[in-house]
């Protein structure tokens, strides 16, 4: 089943786990955070190696100049409506400042997408991107509730994710469609078995009151925050919830917080049409003949060909695995997250034309958070516990049946996949919070609000909604004519001089700049 989210799914995390196996192959008052031993002592210590639910592999290697990373955990109430009950840990990760003592800031903490993804192993593999700015801050990130080594939802194992990945998720007829949700209903059955305790807990108001606590047991006034896609949200909410708390901020590729599930969705749908047709025209408009296609929409009906002959005969990929309709549709979907990818994208399509699905099944793999063990990740049992937690509507196949007409004209490739992605959250064992979050902000500092015109994830339009959104005199926009998913991560000198004018030296962007 695609988790590719009813609302959102950027997993930026993902492009670590990629680069590696391609190579190889509220109130202005709130304050319950304060009720939840904000005096506590961190213990800092080296890191250990990623666990498994982390993704795995080797502790995290000093910066440039010898920095090392330390890790510690923090404590939380499992639930913030009971602070003085059971707890949870929060596991964290930092970089001390480089720079001068008298010129630290405080720290900055980072959400880089998901939900889901683990900020203890994805801000190491960035670190040095982040290299300006840890001149004034310490850089920080974490596993959020639900993720990783903080309290990690679990659901099936690695053999019954190969299967629930392999299937058919898209079904063609009354027999398939039964199939499907069996199995979808089989998961989620395995969440609440394994995950019982922690599911209702999961929600992002509960990881923004961990913030909270994170900024007084870190020892700031405020909280300076790195937000990039489903972390937009995440930044949102605590604005909303803290309004007086927020520091510096910025939020990059960002989420529409005004959208149902379903309309998140559809966005999405024409998200991925359109970084597919920016691709399409990428690789005709080489010099050199484009491998997979002699025009724009040669390539696109071309892709189209192979899904549909997948559907019925699928590939030869990673033995015993074959590259499925739905493993195809998954990879091409990571692939079109960064133009940094697409080179990968055209050979894969390139192998799977003359018969081998390896490097598609790679990008799939990549999405799903499975390494080259053959072990997952929790990237994708946390992404679903989180947004069927936050998530209130409650989507059935008959629902998605008539949703279908709409979803194939914004996406005659991605729509189907995308549609009945919605049917996730059906039967949750939690019942859902809300339409929409909340990101009202009334006297909130300034946020930076970066809008991507080619991001296909979390389509540009949502910048806007999350400055209208936020309140007036609170969300700054500013628009990078771009491709991929994020603006800070293309190294464009403008964003970048935007971005780091701001966190460094407090200077705020002029609302509507533009940066090509």
């Amino acid at each position: 089943m695609p988790m590719l989210p009813p609302r959102v799914k950027a997993l930026s995390a993902t492009a670590v786990l990629l680069t590696a196996a391609l190579t190889a192959c509220g109130d202005s008052g709130s304050d319950s955070s304060d009720e939840a031993s904000p005096d506590q002592k961190l213990s800092w210590k080296d890191c250990p190696a990623p666990s498994a639910a982390e993704g795995g592999g080797q502790a995290p290697s000093p910066l440039p100049g010898g920095a090392e990373w330390q890790c510690a955990t923090m404590k939380a109430p499992l639930d913030w409506d009971e602070p003085k009950g059971d707890t949870v840990d929060i596991a964290l990760i930092r970089a001390k400042a480089s720079g001068a003592e008298n010129k630290r800031i405080g720290s900055l903490v980072f959400n880089f997408g998901g939900p889901g993804g683990s900020g203890i192993t994805t801000l190491p593999a960035f670190g040095s991107d982040y290299a300006k700015l840890r001149t004034r801050y310490d850089l920080v990130s974490f596993d959020p509730r639900g993720v990783g080594r903080s309290a990690g939802v679990t659901c099936e194992d690695a053999e019954q994710l190969d299967a629930y990945f392999q299937q058919d998720a898209t079904p063609d007829d009354a027999a398939e469609r039964t199939k499907l949700i069996d199995n979808v209903t089989a998961f989620n059955g395995e969440c609440e078995k394994n995950s019982k305790k922690v599911l209702p807990h999961v929600r992002t108001t509960d990881a923004a009151r961990d913030m909270d606590l994170m900024r007084q047991v870190l020892g700031d006034d405020k909280l300076h925050y790195f937000g990039i896609s489903y972390g937009t949200e995440l930044g949102g909410v605590y604005a909303h919830l803290f309004p007086k708390n927020v520091g510096r901020a910025v939020f990059d590729a960002v989420v529409d917080p005004t959208q149902t599930p379903e309309q998140g969705s559809l966005g999405q749908a024409e998200g991925f049409q359109l970084a597919l047709d920016n691709f399409a025209k990428d690789c005709t408009s080489q010099v050199d003949d484009c491998p997979v296609g002699s025009s724009e929409q040669d390539v696109k009906d071309r892709v189209a060909k192979l899904l549909k002959d997948l559907d019925s005969k699928p590939l030869p990929a990673l033995p015993p695995r074959e590259l499925t309709q739905t493993a195809a549709t998954n990879g091409i979907a990571q692939a079109l997250y960064s133009k940094d990818f697409w080179p990968y994208l055209t050979q894969g399509l390139e192998d799977a034309y003359g018969g081998d699905g390896k490097i598609l099944m790679v990008l799939s793999d990549s999405m799903n958070g499975r390494n080259e063990d053959g072990e997952y990740s929790n990237i994708q049992a946390a992404n679903v516990a989180i947004n069927c937690a936050d998530d209130k509507p409650r989507y059935t196949p008959d629902d998605v049946e008539s949703k279908l007409p709409e979803f194939r004209a914004a996406s005659p490739l991605f729509g189907d996949y995308l549609a009945w992605g919605m049917v996730n959250c059906t039967d949750w064992a939690v019942e859902g919070a809300a339409d929409h979050p909340d990101v009202s902000a009334p006297g909130a500092a300034p946020v930076l609000v970066i809008g991507n015109t080619g991001d296909p994830a979390t389509p540009y339009e949502g910048a806007r909604k999350m400055v209208d959104a936020l309140g007036e005199g609170v969300g700054v926009e500013l628009t990078y004519k771009g491709q991929g998913h994020g603006a800070y991560d293309s190294k464009n000198k403008c964003v970048r001089s935007a971005v780091d004018g701001y966190l460094l030296e407090g200077t705020v962007p002029k609302a509507g700049t533009i940066c090509a």
